[in-house]
């Protein structure tokens, strides 16, 4: 578990930022100008993040602050911080800069904007915030709109099918333990019957695939739909080569 830093260079302050992880600690490091500074920083902190997280490692020493310095940094120690994951907020004077990860754009602008909202003109923000990629994100740039082919009417990979699997065998690692829904998709053509058996046939490959590449195997479960969930149109070639698919699927 990585501890969140709230640090302060040049002998400045600093404060740990949260992440989504309720128990991840909050390191606080850093030179403040004196006791009473300390004080209330450490008490907005576990205010905000609860007592048992809150590391001090803060110290006092003569270094000079704006005017309300302390007073200003408190404010930025709000509610929204703990919706970003992995962060870093660090206070140099009137230099204030924020790193980490957050889990959409709107979260990105709305701590941007409270934290611009509780400090005065002089000070300088530097929003280092990033939109942390989702997990069904991963899986869905891995496969890029690409069909996984099989050979003909069979559930047996071909070499482009092998291809773009040990590609997605490498974004499934990255998503650590997260649980993923393997789906196969068929055409009309045929038996709806004969399709559901062959669409689960297929998804069924797909997992011992992956999982001989590394995926543990109850982390994938598989399910076949047959041609009852069509992404084009069954009258074109073009469109039937689209619904001949295999879909991954985060599950919440």
């Amino acid at each position: 578990m990585k501890p969140l830093l709230f640090i302060a260079a040049l002998g400045f302050a600093c404060a740990a930022v949260a992440a989504p992880d309720p128990t991840a600690p909050i390191l606080v490091t850093g030179t403040v100008p004196d006791e009473s500074t300390k004080a209330g920083l450490l008490a907005r902190l576990r205010e905000v993040y609860g007592q048992q997280r809150v590391v001090d490692q803060l110290s006092v020493g003569s270094v000079a602050t704006p005017a309300n310095w302390g007073d200003y940094v408190q404010r930025l120690i709000g509610p929204n911080l703990k919706l970003v994951s992995g962060g870093q907020l660090k206070v140099d004077g009137n230099n204030v800069s924020l790193r980490g990860e957050v889990a959409s754009e709107a979260q990105r602008q709305q701590i941007a904007s409270d934290i611009a909202a509780n400090l005065n003109p002089t000070y300088v923000v530097n929003n280092g915030l990033r939109v942390a990629a989702t997990q069904q994100g991963v899986l869905d740039a891995a496969l890029a709109n690409r069909i996984i082919e099989f050979e003909s009417g069979k559930a047996t990979l071909t070499e482009s099918g092998r291809s773009i699997l040990d590609q997605m065998a490498v974004a499934l690692q990255k998503l650590k333990g997260v649980r993923v829904e393997v789906i196969g998709h068929t055409d009309n053509a045929g038996s709806r019957a004969g399709n559901l058996s062959l669409s689960q046939a297929r998804a069924d490959a797909v997992k011992d695939y992956v999982v001989r590449r590394g995926i543990q195997a109850d982390l994938i479960s598989v399910s076949g739909e047959g041609p009852d969930r069509p992404v084009a149109d069954n009258r074109t070639p073009e469109g039937r080569a689209r619904n001949r698919r295999i879909e991954f699927r985060v599950i919440q």
